[in-house]
């Protein structure tokens, strides 16, 4: 049953957050903690639901799960999976699906992969080629899931990635660590890097500069303890808060900024937020700390397009959202990407704009949202969307009149605290 959220117009956003831990990490210590030697302790894990589906489909292939709070302890299979008695069920999670098709092909068996109504409609042929290269053998629906990987022994390949992912170059990765001979990959625009810190973590050897990654196969992973930085795609919705307001101020503490994802901050800051970085902590590769924002009187405008558009995937709903607030308007380009997410995010983005009384011009690519705009309560439709449904209660901030939320309960996905502390800063 869907749960509707209203949000009623601030004056101003103030107050700490502490944010739940990072979900793109949360998933690559639940997976290679799960084909690790020994128990691994994870803190602060992620809260949403999408890396808790990756932590039970290690538990049927073989691994021991102990939840205890934000703290979870992995024993792994020791680098042999078996074969689980059900289908792997990755819930709503496109990265559980990707990455985990990629750790289990060099496995004897047949592995099946189910998910939600909208992972079935995710595209899964990105991953099938290059690990069908690499000699595995997988059965896709029409493209899509149920997709059932035939695992066994591989051979290491050279690819250059035609689209920039980091789930499929992360599921080449993982193959590769147990393939034989050295997997290379080339990547014409860079994506997040967690996937290699990762595996450096967990004690895997692989090198990389800007002509590539290389990795060894034949690797053996040992168990490590470990924490989850803060999740900065989940920051990016008070980010953008903050942005609303000339007085506004918000502290996070512990917050993942991995030089990877860091393009949000250098964003938010020529778009007019003032950022103040208070300290700076690395732990296994990936570094956190503690990050002021406060407004300015002004809010401008960009283009983004690129590889800014690539590394700022997650985060274009949320900035779509804020743009008719902006002097100059936000143009985005070259995000086809976002109409394969778990729904169709620039049209779900453009209808919802408009329900709020903005003007907005779509394209196949992403869209030109003028800026100087106001907007009216409205109600919106998060298409079951967590990054929909976030996105629009930000807007909604400074709209006229209250905004309702359809579907609210699916920032669950990614994000179950996040109304409570958006009513937490939300200052009328």
């Amino acid at each position: 049953m869907q749960h509707t959220e209203v949000i009623s117009p601030a004056r101003t956003v103030r107050g700490s957050v502490l944010l739940p831990g990072d979900k793109s990490i949360s998933h690559r210590y639940a997976m290679l903690a799960g084909l690790a030697h020994g128990t691994s302790r994870i803190s602060n894990f992620s809260t949403g639901a999408d890396p808790h589906s990756s932590l039970a489909c290690m538990a049927q292939l073989g691994a021991t799960v102990d939840k205890d709070g934000g703290t979870i302890a992995v024993t792994g299979a020791s680098g042999r999976f078996h074969q689980p008695a059900d289908a792997l069920d990755c819930g709503n999670s496109g990265s559980t699906m990707r990455m985990l098709a990629g750790l289990v092909a060099p496995h004897n068996g047949d592995f099946t992969f189910v998910g939600d109504a909208s992972l079935t409609k995710r595209p899964m042929e990105r991953i099938r080629g290059p690990l069908t290269a690499m000699g595995a053998r997988i059965d896709l629906t029409e493209g899509h899931a149920p997709m059932t990987v035939h695992g066994g022994p591989l051979t290491a390949i050279a690819f250059d990635a035609p689209i920039a992912s980091a789930q499929v170059k992360t599921a080449i990765l993982f193959a590769g660590l147990q393939a034989s001979g050295t997997t290379e990959l080339k990547e014409a625009v860079r994506t997040r890097d967690h996937s290699e810190h990762a595996l450096r973590a967990f004690g895997a050897d692989l090198d990389g500069d800007r002509d590539g990654i290389r990795i060894v196969g034949g690797q053996q992973l040992k168990a490590v303890d470990l924490t989850v930085p803060g999740d900065l795609s989940s920051a990016a919705f008070f980010l953008c808060a903050a942005a609303l307001f000339p007085d506004s101020q918000i502290v996070f503490d512990g917050l993942g900024m991995n030089p990877s994802r860091a393009a949000l901050l250098d964003v938010m800051v020529a778009l007019g937020l003032k950022i103040q970085v208070l300290n700076l902590e690395e732990a296994h590769g990936e570094l956190t700390g503690t990050v002021q924002a406060n407004g300015s009187s002004t809010l401008k405008g960009m283009t983004i397009s690129g590889a800014l558009t690539a590394a700022l995937i997650d985060e274009l709903p949320v900035l779509a959202a804020i743009a008719p607030f902006t002097r100059d308007g936000i143009t985005i380009r070259d995000a086809s990407e976002l109409r394969v997410k778990e729904s169709d995010r620039i049209a779900l983005v453009v209808q919802n704009l408009r329900s709020m009384g903005a003007e907005v011009t779509e394209q196949a690519d992403g869209m030109s949202i003028p800026g100087g705009q106001a907007l009216h309560g409205g109600v919106i439709d998060s298409g079951d969307d967590h990054r929909i449904a976030m996105a629009f209660s930000i807007a909604a901030l400074r709209a006229t009149g209250d905004t309702m939320i359809q579907g609210a309960e699916a920032a669950a996905i990614s994000f179950p605290e996040f109304f409570t502390l958006l009513r937490h800063i939300s200052q009328s």
